[in-house]
């Protein structure tokens, strides 16, 4: 089976990104065996629509899965209206969630987990009104 993982780095030790839409690779691997291909995702950087436009990446390489951290409503709908099963893995590498999907553990997910911008990286030393001095 195909599976598409979000990543933060190019190999199989990286850690799984927590974000799909803003994840910066995507690893396509097969359940069995350590053939991989690594994919950069072009719509991480994107001000609008990066779940969408990164489904669209994934969608283009056919995986039958994807493994991520959370997923957004427009990504989760864009997949899952594709015939793509999504699977949440809370932490730790590329390998050990393989590992994990093989083994069955991995939670489905058949709706968004978070809502949307998600990682997106608002606020916090970005201007406007997070700066509380004298005014």
């Amino acid at each position: 089976m195909k599976l598409c993982l979000t990543s933060t780095g190019k190999d199989l030790e990286a850690s799984v990104d927590h974000r799909f839409g803003r994840s910066r690779y995507f690893i396509f691997a097969a359940t069995e065996g350590k053939k991989y291909r690594v994919i950069e995702n072009s719509a991480a950087s994107a001000s609008q629509g990066a779940g969408i436009r990164a489904a669209q990446i994934v969608m283009d390489q056919k995986p039958e899965a994807v493994i991520t951290g959370n997923l957004g409503p427009n990504a989760s709908s864009v997949l899952l209206n594709a015939g793509i099963k999504v699977y949440q893995h809370g932490g730790g590498s590329v390998q050990e969630a393989i590992e994990s999907f093989n083994k069955g553990v991995l939670k489905e997910i058949t709706q968004a987990t978070v809502g949307g911008h998600f990682g997106a990286g608002g606020g916090r030393g970005r201007g406007g009104r997070g700066d509380f001095s004298n005014r």
